[in-house]
């Protein structure tokens, strides 16, 4: 993921597809797994020792298959949210195959919410879904990025769970897409308000962060001082990787 326009860097992180073939949940692992975490111990230190995870990720997706109804989970600092979509991507299935970790793989293209994405599934996981909001496939979407490489998907493993993903939201806001994405666009992060926590451990040489969204990561000193611009502070980097994206997957 390219989450800043004014940067070539790219972001790389882990999403879980959890799926009992009667409805989906889509999610960042690391995410939930801290959450499970504090949850279990109400432990800080502990929370800022696990793995981070890239904030633009911290929203859930959940597909109900037999109602065809996708909710869209995600927290405004407080206050949790909740939006559903009933635009399905309209794909045009092209005959281009490829093997793909060696899973067979087919072609398909789909204009979807202001991109146009190139996606490989496979019919040998009879599930029509996907990552992210994608599926209406005849199988599993495998691989899927947009035509400018801004956003890519790629299936890594899969495996069989022991219990569903359980961990849905509740008492959420219901507002409508376009409220939702208006709030987001005009956002501005304003540490007075945004910050739940804050703890500098001067001799591990780490700074721990928690927002009151739920976010929370660790970052090391050392490399925050690398990354550093001229005439501003770590305060300031700290700042800047804990702004939204100014690159959305949904364009307006």
């Amino acid at each position: 993921m390219k989450s800043d326009m004014d940067s070539d860097s790219l972001i790389t992180d882990y999403m879980s597809l959890d799926t009992d073939g009667k409805r989906s949940y889509f999610y960042n692992t690391a995410k939930y797994e801290k959450d499970s975490a504090y949850a279990a111990e109400k432990d800080f230190a502990k929370l800022f020792k696990r793995r981070n995870y890239n904030r633009n990720l911290n929203y859930l997706i959940e597909k109900d298959y037999s109602k065809k109804t996708l909710s869209f989970y995600d927290q405004f600092k407080s206050v949790k949210l909740v939006t559903t979509d009933s635009e399905i991507p309209r794909w045009r299935i092209e005959k281009e195959f490829v093997k793909i970790n060696n899973i067979q793989c087919q072609k398909a293209v789909t204009d979807y919410k202001g991109r146009t994405w190139e996606a490989y599934f496979s019919k040998d996981y009879p599930v029509n879904d996907g990552p992210y909001k994608f599926s209406g496939l005849p199988g599993l979407v495998v691989s899927i990025k947009d035509s400018e490489g801004q956003h890519m998907f790629n299936l890594i493993q899969i495996k069989k769970m022991k219990t569903l993903f359980d961990r849905v939201p509740e008492n959420s806001r219901k507002m409508s897409e376009n409220e939702y994405k208006k709030l987001m666009k005009n956002y501005t992060f304003i540490p007075s308000e945004d910050f739940e926590a804050f703890n500098a451990d001067t001799k591990a040489g780490t700074i721990g962060v928690q927002l009151k969204d739920g976010y929370t990561v660790q970052y090391n000193v050392k490399e925050l001082e690398k990354s550093v611009r001229k005439g501003e502070t770590i305060d300031d980097e700290i700042l800047r990787r804990l702004k939204r994206t100014n690159n959305p997957i949904e364009r307006d």
